[in-house]
């Protein structure tokens, strides 16, 4: 497995920091509404809503809010939003290409924080196939770190369609094509190896090195936009060093 920047191994970290206060428990939700909407609420013929949820109970979400949520998606109860995704794209410090996805039911809401959190923070809002071009839509299967070894977990996911992964440190990345990311994860299982979350995802094809100062800058930017509820997940192809990570703290 090749070598990944110290960013990914944050980024893996915040999110378990997040949810433990919280913070990803609205949109964690949101996602398994959405997903049941969409493909309807059995798990077992939805694969989507199946790692929709295997995320959020990965992430302590109790199962009665879980189950409300595919029942509001799936229509067997009442009160379900009508969400839709809408992609934003811009540039952050440095020109670094950004990819804001947001899932909302205000489509004037989620635009004016969008744009709010860019200006504010030193970005700056794009056309629509700006910067798009610069990622590539792709199948992510998080292994916690001891779920295996590096040999056990590609050979169990290479025939799948796995392209390779990263090491993480806590934990591996698999990278797969986007229409993949299933048999990848169904490998996974079948070989018994646990894992925390599987989806698709957008990983940038260049990516823009960080000093010091643009990375706090880039991150900065990055918590406004994620403390935005419309907000589902921010792409951005810049790339920062162990000593500037360090640095940065």
């Amino acid at each position: 497995m090749s070598g990944h920047s110290k960013w990914a191994t944050t980024k893996h970290k915040k999110a378990a920091i997040d949810a433990k206060r919280g913070k990803l428990f609205a949109k964690l939700i949101k996602n398994v509404e959405v997903a049941a909407r969409t493909g309807g609420g059995d798990p077992a013929a939805n694969p989507t809503l199946y790692d929709a949820i295997q995320k959020a109970k990965k992430n302590s979400v109790p199962n009665d809010n879980i189950d409300r949520a595919v029942k509001r998606g799936s229509g067997a109860e009442g009160g379900g939003a009508d969400y839709e995704t809408i992609m934003y794209e811009g540039y952050g410090p440095a020109g670094v290409a950004v990819l804001i996805e947001c899932l909302t039911d205000n489509r004037n809401r989620a635009a004016g924080e969008v744009r709010t959190a860019m200006t504010r923070n030193g970005g700056s809002m794009a056309d629509p196939g700006s910067v798009a071009y610069l990622f590539t839509r792709k199948g992510v299967v998080i292994v916690p770190g001891d779920g295996g070894d590096e040999d056990t977990i590609l050979t169990a996911v290479l025939e799948a369609g796995a392209e390779g992964g990263n090491d993480l440190g806590e934990a591996w990345e698999i990278v797969s094509d986007a229409t993949d990311v299933v048999a990848v994860r169904t490998a996974l299982q079948d070989a018994g190896i646990d894992y925390d979350s599987a989806e698709a995802t957008f990983l940038p094809s260049v990516t823009v090195p960080l000093e010091e100062d643009g990375a706090r800058k880039m991150f900065r930017l990055i918590e406004a936009l994620e403390d935005s509820d419309d907000v589902q997940n921010v792409y951005a192809n810049f790339d920062v060093s162990d000593e500037v990570m360090e640095a940065v703290g």
